[in-house]
C-alpha cells in the first residue's frame, strides 16, 4: 500500500474491525492480492460497510440480462462523468479483466460515446449517465430507447440501480479523499506472470 493517506478519516486497523468485516476483507486480500482502500475506508462506519456492500453484491453479482462487464462499463461511464478518481481506477480495472481489453475502460471513462462498444451498450450507457446527473428529466423516451435495443424492464432497472448507487459511491470516494491502490493502475494491461 502506498505511503499516502487513503482517506481523510480515520482508517481502522484490521485487527480491531468487526469479525465479519475482517473475514470480508480478508477474503478479498486473498483472491486479488491486495486489499482494495474502499474496504478500509468504509470500515471506519461498520454499519454503512455492510449496507454499502451488501447493496453493491446485490446489484453487481447477480446474473441477468447485463453481463458481468456491462455493470462493469455503467461504472466507469457514471464515474467518469462524476470525474470519481478512485472508481474511474478501480472499476477500470475490473472492466479490463472481465472484458479481455486493456483499452476499454479508458474509452469509456474518456468519452464512451466514441468507445469501441456496441450501440446497444452506448444506449445503456446514454441511460446510465442521464440517472446519474439529470435523473430529474428521465422520460418515456428514454425508457422506450432502451427497449428498442432490447432490454427488458429488469435491465433497466439494474441500469438505473448500477448508476444511482456508484453515483453514492463516487461521492463518498470524493467525500473521503479515498486515494486508489498503485496495484489497480496495471491490473487487465499487462498479462500476468
Amino acid at each position: 500500500m502506498s505511503a499516502k493517506t487513503i482517506s481523510r478519516f480515520p482508517v481502522p486497523e484490521l485487527k480491531d474491525l468487526p469479525e465479519d468485516i475482517r473475514e470480508r476483507i480478508l477474503a478479498v486480500q486473498e483472491k486479488s492480492g491486495f486489499v482494495p482502500n474502499v474496504f478500509l475506508v468504509l470500515a471506519h462506519r461498520p454499519d454503512e460497510f455492510r449496507a454499502f456492500f451488501a447493496y453493491h453484491d446485490a446489484i453487481m453479482e447477480k446474473e441477468g440480462g447485463l453481463t458481468k462487464g456491462e455493470r462493469e462499463m455503467i461504472v466507469v461511464a457514471t464515474s467518469g462523468v462524476n470525474q470519481c478518481i478512485y472508481c474511474v481506477v478501480a472499476h477500470g480495472a475490473i472492466l479490463r479483466i472481465r472484458e479481455k481489453n486493456p483499452h476499454l475502460a479508458d474509452q469509456i471513462a474518456t468519452n464512451y460515446r466514441k468507445a469501441d462498444i456496441t450501440p446497444r451498450q452506448k444506449a445503456m450507457l446514454d441511460f446510465a449517465v442521464k440517472v446519474s446527473i439529470e435523473s430529474s428529466d428521465l422520460d418515456e423516451s428514454d425508457f422506450e430507447e432502451m427497449h428498442q435495443h432490447g432490454f427488458s424492464d429488469d435491465d433497466i432497472w439494474d441500469t438505473g440501480a448500477i448508476s444511482a448507487f456508484f453515483s453514492l459511491s463516487n461521492r463518498m470516494a470524493d467525500l473521503t479523499n479515498m486515494r486508489a491502490n498503485d496495484e489497480f493502475y496495471l491490473l487487465g494491461r499487462i498479462p500476468k506472470k
